[in-house]
């Protein structure tokens, strides 16, 4: 067959340890037999980062705003075991973390559904993707643990020497504060990052806060939201015959149990964190979610929603052969594939990726999986496969359609 021409290229960010892998296996396999990839490659494995100081992650968030795509591997965020481990300089920061600062986006996970692979919210029909907002809240907190009696205050000093000052509790006794913020800039783009997303996805756009109990500060997230759809969203939102809908988070989450799926949820920052786990685990498998970064001005990031794949990569090294769950890896080239058609008025491009996805889902439907899904596949598998077994079995299902 002639392979599929690109026109533009995506950014690909390199990752670490089993994605890493698995990363070569699925562009050796699944993709370069079909398409003249066209990347602009970053190596963002730890111990590259290390030694040019991240500038290589900084180099790759330029990348990504630049071609308005890119695509992403699992990469390790050092901690003191890992710089011991490989012998670095320092401790890395989350590169995914200097990446979405960059780019000023928001992270939004879905999960892929499958038929016989069941999720225990059993009304949950339609993917329902979690918008987290990444900035600001406990995550960049000031805490204090007070040692006895006296008054804890918040006070904010302007610019020119004015104070607002307001008490938050008399203390009677030792206890603890703890003082959050936010910007009214970072939930401006994070409101976009949502409205934006949910037109591409062409879901509608759920947004939850607490405002009767917190009126100030999560009542500016509500005011902000609907400033934002009213004045850039709204008209658009109408002809897509989509719906923004704001409600407590209380009320969100009752409502959330008992949905079929298939809309956008937005989250504040500590919200998102819980609710994202929820929904990935009441959907079936992490190694069946999927992330992508969005920014305002619409820049996508796509990615797997786990990590390196730690302990499997360490057998790896042994000799052994994975069964290792490599779906969400292929589907963030699929997602970056598919975008890069749109954008590119390239419906090939788009359709492969389409394309792909069905044989992959197609595979596993069939009862062909990976040790992960076996355990929670009904009816049981037909065949349970190391990685490199399942993704050839992907390449005969997709050969239907590409290789008479």
């Amino acid at each position: 067959m002639q392979k599929i021409s690109m026109k533009n290229a995506i950014a690909e960010l390199d990752g670490d340890e089993m994605t890493r892998i698995l990363w070569k296996v699925i562009k050796e396999k699944l993709l370069e037999p079909y398409i003249e990839l066209k990347t602009e490659y970053f190596d963002l494995g730890l111990k590259e980062r290390d030694d040019s100081n991240d500038e290589i992650t900084f180099e790759a968030a330029k990348a990504i705003k630049r071609l308005g795509v890119g695509v992403k591997c699992a990469t390790i965020t050092s901690n003191a075991a890992r710089k011991e481990e490989y012998n670095l300089k320092h401790l890395t920061p989350s590169p995914n973390g200097i990446i979405r600062a960059e780019l000023d986006g928001t992270v939004f996970r879905k999960p892929i559904i499958l038929s016989n692979v069941k999720g225990t919210v059993s009304c949950w029909k339609k993917p329902l993707i979690l918008g987290r907002h990444a900035y600001g809240d406990v995550y960049k907190n000031c805490e204090i643990a007070v040692p006895g009696a006296g008054k804890a205050e918040l006070v904010f000093t302007a610019e020119d020497g004015t104070e607002i000052r307001k008490t938050i509790m008399d203390m009677k006794g030792p206890g603890i504060i703890q003082g959050i913020h936010n910007t009214d800039k970072s939930i401006e783009s994070f409101a976009r990052c949502c409205f934006f997303y949910g037109l591409s996805e062409k879901v509608d756009v759920w947004f939850a806060t607490k405002d009767t109990i917190s009126k100030t500060y999560d009542g500016r997230f509500k005011e902000i939201f609907q400033e934002v759809f009213d004045k850039e969203f709204k008209a658009d939102f109408e002809k897509a015959n989509l719906q923004y809908f704001y409600t407590l988070i209380d009320d969100a989450v009752a409502r959330v149990m008992q949905s079929s799926g298939g809309f956008l949820w937005a989250c504040k920052n500590y919200d998102g964190d819980v609710m994202s786990d929820m929904v990935a685990s009441a959907s079936g498998s992490l190694a069946m979610m999927t992330s992508v970064l969005v920014s305002p001005d619409g820049v996508f990031e796509y990615e797997a929603a786990h990590g390196t794949v730690q302990r499997h990569y360490y057998r790896y090294l042994k000799g052994e052969k994975t069964s290792t769950n490599p779906v969400a890896l292929i589907f963030a080239w699929t997602g970056a594939l598919a975008k890069r058609g749109q954008l590119d008025g390239n419906p090939e491009l788009t359709q492969f990726a389409q394309d792909l996805e069905k044989a992959t889902l197609n595979t596993i439907e069939s009862g062909i999986m990976t040790g992960d899904l076996a355990k929670i596949a009904n009816p049981a598998p037909k065949q349970v496969l190391d990685s490199w077994e399942f993704i050839d079995a992907i390449v005969a299902e997709l050969n239907k359609t590409y290789k008479k």
